[in-house]
């Protein structure tokens, strides 16, 4: 298998822990709220049932006792005549039917929950042991009393909605439409309670990512918390602004200021100095101050806003072509060629430049001391995984986390080369600045290995 189709896995994914569920701040307090709502109305109808219901229900028990002993006495009291207009009034005007007991009644037991059954003894108690207390008899629902006069059994029924226990459809619809009602209530309360959060979120990856100008929040908010929130935001974002306005400046004098005398005592050297060698050396020098206010620059240099559609084949050549003909840096790639980035050129040409500048340096083979660098491109679900490898000695592991740090040398192999230590931390910013991600690592294969990951446009 060639190094270009090993398998490369980022780095620190095996090492990472499982993600928890993590939620927006809106959808945690419409939660809590939810919550309290719904604990709220559970406590609502407990409360509800033994401090109204269950003694109003109570109530009702002792009034149909006293119908039912009522009953029983005024036919008791009453001739046969006389009995037949009062069991017509009862059933007209009390909704009270009164029929004769038979043995063979189909008869359905009234209590199947607990409170039911409560009822039950209730009434027993109220009525005496011999009563019956059914919700069905001969298949006809009802709230059926079963009592009896001398020799005679009797059932006298009543509406059964007196003792229902609490519940229906109509219960059930009031209680959805509350529970509907009080969570579009609190969806309402987290998101008024989000949005300015929401707004401050965005600002602050605007400032993040350098549009200090756009970050612009309402210091006339209503609450007074967010208000002096937003007000200190804006200001920290003003000042940030003239910050960076102020270190362009700075950077603009720096080049100015420092290059001219450079290029003067170039000149100065190559005209006065007689010796061929110590010119050099001197001319050498010069050319690496230069280059290092170069490295400088680049990592101070402002984000890039103009980014776009980059062909990345076409940046890898230009990259390459200062070491065409150096016959101790070998670079081979495999890049499709109308393979496209979400990038900035001129700023991807730079991270190129650094990688391979980096790789001649401290990337040469232990065996024949020449620098073979391998450049290789692969899609992978959206993204561009960018990989630049040499096959040199590596670095220890230890240090591989800070190779990024700015000014930031290791004191192994790779080190026998001078510089600003500045290289891969402008890598890394350059990529980070793009949108994309950049890792460094030491392949299984040999060599030192960086990742890049950018953002693929597709053909159109």
């Amino acid at each position: 298998m060639s190094p270009a189709e090993v398998k490369v896995p980022e780095p620190g994914v095996a090492d990472k822990p499982a993600r928890k569920l993590k939620l927006s701040l809106f959808w945690r307090t419409f939660i809590w709220l939810a919550l309290l709502i719904l604990f709220s109305s559970m406590a609502w109808l407990q409360m509800f049932r033994t401090q109204e219901y269950e003694p109003r229900i109570l109530r009702n028990v002792h009034q149909i006792a006293t119908v039912v002993n009522l009953t029983k006495t005024a036919l008791v009291h009453t001739d046969a005549i006389a009995r037949v207009s009062l069991l017509k009034t009862l059933a007209d005007e009390e909704d009270v039917s009164i029929q004769t007991r038979e043995p063979g009644d189909q008869i359905q037991a009234f209590g199947t929950s607990g409170l039911e059954r409560q009822l039950v003894k209730e009434m027993v108690k109220r009525l005496g042991p011999d009563t019956l207390i059914a919700s069905q008899v001969n298949q006809v629902d009802g709230l059926w009393i079963g009592f009896k006069i001398e020799r005679d059994s009797y059932w006298l029924q009543m509406d059964p909605e007196r003792l229902r226990p609490l519940g229906g459809s109509a219960w059930l619809t009031w209680l959805g439409l509350t529970l509907a009602l009080s969570l579009g209530g609190a969806a309402l309360m987290a998101g008024l309670i989000n949005r300015p959060l929401k707004r401050l979120s965005l600002a602050a990856s605007q400032v993040r990512d350098g549009h200090f100008n756009t970050a612009n929040l309402d210091e006339d908010a209503a609450t007074s918390e967010i208000r002096e929130v937003n007000i200190g935001f804006n200001r920290m974002a003003e000042r940030l602004a003239k910050i960076e306005q102020e270190r362009a400046v700075m950077l603009a004098g720096i080049s100015h200021d420092l290059r001219t005398p450079l290029a003067r005592l170039r000149l100065e050297t190559e005209l006065s100095v007689a010796n061929l060698e110590t010119r050099d050396l001197m001319a050498a020098d010069i050319a690496q101050l230069d280059a290092i206010i170069d490295k400088f620059l680049d990592y101070a240099r402002p984000e890039p806003t103009n980014l776009g559609p980059v062909l990345l084949s076409g940046v890898i050549s230009r990259s390459i072509a200062p070491w065409r003909n150096d016959q101790r840096l070998q670079i081979s790639v495999d890049v499709a060629e109308d393979l496209q980035i979400h990038a900035e050129q001129v700023e991807l040409v730079r991270v190129m430049s650094n990688l391979l500048e980096n790789a001649r340096r401290y990337g040469q083979s232990p065996n024949d001391g020449i620098t073979r660098v391998e450049i290789v491109a692969r899609v992978h679900e959206g993204w561009v995984l960018l990989r630049v490898r040499d096959q040199g000695p590596g670095v220890p592991e230890d240090t591989l986390k800070n190779l990024t740090q700015p000014f930031f040398r290791g004191d192994s192999a790779r080190t026998n080369a001078t510089g600003s230590g500045l290289g891969l931390a402008i890598v890394e910013k350059s990529v980070q600045r793009m949108g994309g991600t950049f890792s460094v690592f030491n392949n299984s294969a040999g060599g030192l290995m960086a990742l890049m990951k950018f953002r693929q446009v597709s053909p159109t």
